[in-house]
């Protein structure tokens, strides 16, 4: 894919966290429309790829490029205006209601004198309607189901109006039901909404159904990029997670599914 067409790339990034290395010579290209999955095991360096893709750290060697120029060089709320992130354990603000919170992504938009506008109001109500959180606009997240709140946080990042969006493992902590619920939505974005983003799961599965394209990372390097998800294969699997699996095939979906081998069959 030609550097033109990533609204967003790696180029040879390396991190580390003092003198521990935790990402070598990575480099990706995001393509734009599209739902991109970071998978990899515990370490492999998935949510340092992300972070540095948001600008919340530096490389120690190498760029970040959001529209072919460094990240770094370009101005905070240029960027914000950009790129939208949902951390893994977001700060849920005490006594605040769901349009309150939501309303916090328009701060790209609001410059020193500028006053909430009309546009604010409409960038708002689309990310409630989106995620179909208006109907408990009014309460507070403390009143709602942990499946409930990720929406709330996912209507937030909406909210900024950006054009990329990065989410860190947006299903933890979360049971079956809001799992489907939160990647249901996240799908949707892309496809429906015209977003371009990148998301780590830890779910192997999930990633399958759901994920457009997949990265898969280990000791700190990218391992494989996939295209097509019907590619990937129990070899694969074995190699980057390094554990045995047997891949079957979703009753609806025809997609991958990758299920470990279980003791009595080793």
């Amino acid at each position: 894919m030609p550097l033109s067409a990533s609204p967003l790339s790696a180029q040879a990034l390396q991190f580390s966290h003092g003198a521990t290395p935790v990402l070598q010579d990575v480099s990706l290209l995001v393509p734009d429309g599209r739902l991109t999955v970071l998978l990899g095991p515990n370490g492999s360096g998935k949510s340092t790829l992300l972070s540095l893709l948001a600008r919340l750290a530096k490389p120690s060697q190498g760029a970040v490029l959001l529209h072919g120029q460094d990240i770094h060089q370009q101005p905070t709320r240029a960027v914000a205006r950009q790129i939208g992130l949902l951390p893994q354990t977001p700060l849920s603000p005490d006594g605040m209601t769901v349009a309150e919170v939501v309303a916090r992504g328009r701060y790209p938009h609001q410059g020193f004198l500028q006053r909430w506008s009309a546009a604010d109001d409409a960038a708002v109500a689309q990310a409630l309607a989106v995620t179909g959180t208006s109907a408990f606009a009014d309460r507070t997240l403390d009143q709602l189901s942990g499946g409930q709140r990720q929406r709330c946080f996912i209507a937030l990042a909406l909210a900024q109006e950006t054009p990329i969006l990065l989410f860190d493992e947006p299903t933890s902590y979360l049971d079956l039901r809001y799992q489907v619920e939160v990647m249901e939505l996240i799908a949707s974005l892309p496809r429906d909404h015209g977003r371009t983003v990148i998301t780590v799961l830890h779910d192997l599965n999930f990633a399958m159904q759901y994920a457009d394209r997949l990265v898969f990372l280990k000791h700190g390097r990218i391992h494989t990029v996939l295209e097509e998800v019907s590619a990937c294969s129990a070899a694969l699997i074995e190699e980057v997670f390094e554990t045995p699996v047997v891949r079957a095939t979703h009753p609806q979906s025809g997609l991958p599914v990758f299920l470990p081998v279980s003791g009595g069959s080793r």
